[in-house]
């Protein structure tokens, strides 16, 4: 079994940065496609990026591209989301899920391609 946690949300201003992490653990091998999704209460959770066991595969939605990196360190079993120019429609719970691969699927967006997820934290941009 693979637990996963995430950190780092908090409030902070339009404009300003903030870098979530997620951390798995469970199992020797760390190598496990990750993915971040976030939700708005009353909306369906979307798909934030994916990354996979080696970073080689990374994607972005739409909405985040160019301002949000997605990344990790596997010796520290940890994949980080860093969020630049932050805006109010970015305030979200943000979700940390992983696979039980090391492999991105081309479905990467939707939920049911992860295995592992964490609880969530609270990100709140103010206008």
């Amino acid at each position: 079994q693979v637990q996963v946690a995430e950190s780092g949300g908090g409030l902070v201003q339009t404009g300003d940065s903030l870098r979530l992490s997620c951390a798995a653990s469970g199992r020797t091998s760390r190598n496990y496609a990750t993915g971040w999704f976030r939700q708005v209460p009353g909306k369906e959770r979307e798909f934030v990026a994916a990354v996979s066991g080696t970073a080689v595969s990374i994607y972005y939605a739409d909405s985040v591209k160019g301002r949000f990196t997605i990344s990790r360190d596997n010796a520290k079993g940890t994949v980080y989301l860093q969020m630049n120019s932050l805006k109010p429609e970015d305030t979200a719970v943000y979700f940390c899920a992983a696979r039980d691969s090391s492999y991105v699927p081309s479905a990467y967006y939707r939920e049911r391609q992860y295995n592992y997820w964490g609880q969530g934290t609270q990100v709140t941009v103010s206008s």
